[in-house]
């Protein structure tokens, strides 16, 4: 008993220290960018700028202000939190397809001339597969909570729409389309048969 707990104490250790590091990393980054009157936009997303290529990296760390930092900050460490707790690993994917398809798709189709900056896109590929992963895993676990995310947050898939000034919907929509991708990859594999080892066929001369 005492070593079940140890491992579970030591799990979410590891959680909080996951969640912990980038979140803080943020935090320190908008002190600052604040304090240097932002002059670190510019390692945003800058659409069709090869050099605004850097900004896939780096643009999740930044944020226009304190008051959008504070706004991403709950549901990055809330959905974050959730994936955790399936799989660590599942929680590296997500975040790495996240930034990567949620920032090219950005580049690819934002205005030229625009910047891009803030964590909402990662944020957004959490919530795609939390959403889609009941869907593509049916499990009743998987599925129940895909729906109690649908039920709680279902209106953020509205972001994912044009026309809101101000709001990078295309970081939004391409973000969520890599935690899409990223669910039916990992489920894909989760689901695939183990092969049962079967013994060598003798051949008889």
């Amino acid at each position: 008993m005492a070593e079940g707990w140890k491992e579970i104490r030591k799990e979410l250790k590891l959680h909080g220290w996951m969640l912990a590091v980038p979140l803080g990393a943020m935090w320190v980054i908008q002190l600052i960018n604040a304090l240097t009157l932002h002059s670190l936009d510019r390692f945003g997303i800058h659409p069709w700028s090869i050099p605004g290529l850097i900004g896939i990296l780096f643009a999740p760390f930044l944020h226009g202000s304190f008051g959008h930092l504070l706004a991403n900050s709950l549901p990055f460490l809330l959905f974050g939190w959730l994936i955790l707790l399936h799989d660590v690993r599942d929680f590296v994917v997500v975040s790495l397809l996240a930034m990567l398809v949620g920032g090219l798709g950005t580049w690819l189709t934002g205005a030229p001339g625009s910047v891009h900056i803030g964590a909402s896109g990662v944020i957004f590929g959490y919530f795609g597969f939390l959403l889609l992963r009941g869907w593509f895993r049916r499990s009743v676990g998987s599925i129940l909570l895909s729906l109690l995310i649908g039920i709680l947050y279902g209106g953020l898939v509205f972001g994912v729409l044009p026309g809101q000034a101000g709001i990078s919907w295309q970081g939004h929509l391409f973000g969520f389309l890599g935690g899409g991708l990223s669910a039916w990859m990992l489920c894909r594999k989760q689901r695939q048969p183990v092969p049962v080892p079967t013994a060598p066929r003798v051949a008889v001369r």
